[in-house]
């Protein structure tokens, strides 16, 4: 003799419900991870930037000294140790 499983089966609209709710759980998770992903590469991103920054640095120390200071906006360069014995100077006349 066969056994008979006694089973049951959901509604139409609970299945629909745990479907809709499994796709979305797994979109939300897929999304997190591409995030995850996107922000590994955006780090990468920034430490190629650092390191060329570096790079430059060393390059204009070797062009403007090691005290230059370079402004963005107009690429003048001062050393603020001159500008500080002029400053001296003018106090002292």
């Amino acid at each position: 003799m066969a056994e008979q499983k006694n089973t049951q089966q959901v509604t139409t609209e609970e299945l629909g419900h745990l479907q809709t709710l499994n796709q979305n759980f797994n979109a939300v998770k897929i999304a997190i991870a591409n995030a995850a992903v996107e922000q590994k590469n955006q780090i990468d991103k920034l430490a190629d930037i650092q390191a060329e920054f570096a790079e430059l640095e060393k390059d204009l120390t070797k062009t403007y000294g090691e005290n230059a200071r370079i402004n963005l906006q107009t690429g003048e360069v001062s050393h603020p140790e001159e500008e500080n014995v002029v400053e001296a100077l003018e106090k002292v006349k």
